[in-house]
């Protein structure tokens, strides 16, 4: 017979080999850095000009950045501080090189489905990388206890506290003092306020809110990261609501980012659990667009399908059940997205039955379906392997067209997300000066 000792023991042999493949990942010092990029890459995949433009915008302005020079002297190569300084401060007969941010807080994307193995890491880590290597300043926030999109950023280490359940006990603390507060006597509350609920709560709860924002090896990547100790935050949110029956369970990580300064991110992605849970309803109430990935088989269809459904109805019924207390914490409801899209992960355009199974996503959700999907190469596959997005490939380790061919399909997604993004993004800023 075997019990939870034997799970326990698993976990420990697991994490002793899941320290060495990252050492062998990463670094001998287990600290995951970014790799610099090429003139041709920055002249053809960021800026848009001819090579030879570059140099010799480089050559006549020496303050620029200048990378560094291989020995050969054929190939420089640039860090991201200094392609992010070139897009400051370099122009192109007048064009600017930085990115387009409208008027407003950061725009919130929540990467979700129901099934596993879809692709919603990958996903997450390639848009946040290409919105990195845009100029675009990007936190993530990783609701998944596998924590997978959390060590692809290079982080190995993280306190449970610092994750998506110290932003729900904290939350939990400060909402608790407010509806005590809401009351003319403390003593007709029926419920607790901060200073009576559980000591771990208490002490999670006086953290500021900038303590679980944690860097990554992209300069421009933060994260709030995930572990898998966090997995149990779903059975404490359920022991949260009975302490607490007048918490707004679901509007959490929503009022955490509520008080980030405006332009201190420009785009913030979710990477979700293959559940439906406290941490996935807190990222679907949170989000602005739904990003649903799918493979391109019946079984995806299927789970998505299934999931689609259930995530309606959940919200479904906390937009009933709740409208009374989602309305005293300033929760409007029914939750409203700016846009839904599904987006195809996995696709090979020369296997029939993927070209039939989009085909077939797209007669049932139509223009919802994104319009280019994530094709599957090696350069995706070993994505994986290695925790390591095609955007941190480094193309001399396979043939440059291989590479190329995978980094043009992320690059159509992004192209098509950021152009989600940013008509969204400009109609919540219509809306916001229609309300002031």
């Amino acid at each position: 017979m075997r019990n939870h000792n034997d799970l326990l023991n698993m976990n420990e042999r697991s994490l002793e080999q899941q320290a060495a493949v990252r050492r062998a990942t990463f670094s001998p010092g287990e600290i995951k850095a970014l790799r610099p990029f090429s003139i041709w890459e920055i002249s053809q995949f960021m800026f848009d000009v001819p090579a030879d433009t570059l140099r010799k915008k480089l050559a006549d302005d020496p303050t620029l950045p200048q990378g560094l020079t291989e020995e050969d002297g054929r190939q420089r190569w640039f860090s991201l501080e200094e392609i992010n300084e070139l897009r400051r401060r370099a122009k192109f007969r007048g064009r600017k090189l930085l990115p387009e941010r409208p008027r407003g807080r950061a725009m919130r994307v929540a990467v979700s489905n129901f099934k596993g193995g879809v692709g919603k890491t990958v996903v997450a880590q390639h848009l946040a990388h290409a919105a990195a290597l845009d100029g675009y300043r990007v936190l993530c926030v990783d609701f998944d206890p596998q924590a997978t999109l959390t060590h692809s950023m290079g982080l190995t280490e993280v306190k449970e506290s610092h994750t998506v359940w110290g932003i729900m006990c904290r939350d939990l603390c400060r909402e608790s003092n407010r509806i005590m507060e809401s009351y003319d006597d403390p003593d007709d509350c029926p419920y607790p306020a901060a200073d009576e609920l559980p000591e771990d709560v208490q002490s999670i709860g006086a953290q500021r809110f900038q303590e679980f924002i944690q860097p990554t090896c992209w300069p421009t990547i933060d994260i709030i990261p995930s572990c898998a100790n966090a997995a149990f935050v779903e059975f404490a949110s359920a022991q949260y609501r009975a302490l607490h029956k007048a918490w707004s369970f679901f509007g959490c990580v929503a009022r955490y980012l509520d008080e980030l300064p405006d332009d201190q991110y420009d785009i913030i992605i979710f990477d979700c659990p293959p559940a439906i849970g406290y941490q996935s309803l807190n990222a679907a109430f949170a989000a602005d667009i739904l990003y649903i990935p799918s493979g391109p088989g019946y079984w995806e269809y299927d789970s998505t399908t299934s999931y689609l459904g259930q995530l309606g109805d959940a919200m479904a019924d906390i937009s009933e059940g709740f409208a009374s207390l989602a309305a005293d914490a300033g929760i409007t409801l029914p939750k409203q997205f700016s846009d839904i899209r599904l987006l195809m992960t996995r696709f090979e355009s020369n296997n029939p039955l993927h070209s039939a199974m989009i085909d077939a996503f797209k007669n049932v959700f139509g223009a919802d379906v994104c319009a280019h999907p994530i094709e599957m190469t090696r350069a995706v596959e070993q994505s994986g392997r290695f925790q390591m997005s095609v955007y941190e490939q480094d193309y001399r380790q396979m043939t440059r067209e291989t590479w190329k061919r995978a980094r043009q399909s992320f690059d159509r997604a992004y192209d098509e997300f950021l152009q989600t993004v940013l008509e969204a993004w400009k109609e919540n800023g219509k809306r916001k000066e229609k309300a002031e």
